[in-house]
C-alpha cells in the first residue's frame, strides 16, 4: 500500500513517498504553500493521483511531552480541511524531533546550511512516514 507522508510547514510543505509495498518512505519533494489551504490540497491531491497512493499521513507536532499545543491544533485543523478535498484517507502521526533527526542527518552528512534549508521538509516527512509505516507494519504482527 503506497501511502503520501505530509510535514506542513508556514512556508513550505514536505511530501516523501512509500514504495508499493508500504515498507520504506522516501523523500519526494518540497512544495511552496500557496495563496490558499485549498491549494495546497490540490497539489497534494495531484500527488495521490499521480503515485496511486492508498492514504495520506500529516505529521502532527505534538508537544515533547505529548500533548496538543497550538501547532498541533494549527495541523488537525487543516486535516480536517484536507479531508474534504483528498480522496483518499487521511491519517495523522506524531513529528515529534522529525525536523532535528532529519537535519541531524544532514549534518553528518557534511551538507551546508543552505541545502540542508532546501530539503529538510521532505526529509522530515520521510522520517515521520517511515515512523507511521513501521507502526502500522507491528500492529499487523
Amino acid at each position: 500500500m503506497r501511502s503520501i507522508g505530509v510535514d506542513l510547514g508556514t512556508k513550505r510543505i514536505g511530501i516523501a513517498v512509500s514504495d508499493s509495498s508500504g515498507t520504506i518512505a522516501s523523500p519526494l519533494t518540497v512544495l511552496a504553500r500557496g495563496a490558499s489551504h485549498s491549494q495546497d490540497h490540490k497539489k497534494i491531491q495531484e500527488i495521490v493521483v499521480e503515485y496511486e497512493a492508498q492514504c495520506v499521513v500529516v505529521g502532527l507536532p505534538l508537544t515533547l511531552s505529548g500533548t496538543i499545543g497550538a501547532a498541533a491544533q494549527s495541523a488537525l485543523d487543516e486535516i480536517k480541511e484536507m479531508t474534504k478535498s483528498i480522496t483518499v484517507p487521511v491519517h495523522s502521526h506524531d513529528e515529534r524531533l522529525t525536523t532535528k533527526t532529519a537535519n541531524d542527518a544532514m549534518i553528518q552528512a557534511k551538507m551546508n546550511a543552505q541545502a540542508r534549508r532546501r530539503i529538510v521538509d521532505k526529509i522530515a516527512a520521510a522520517v515521520m512516514l517511515q515512523g507511521w509505516l513501521d507502526h502500522v507494519d507491528r500492529q499487523k504482527s
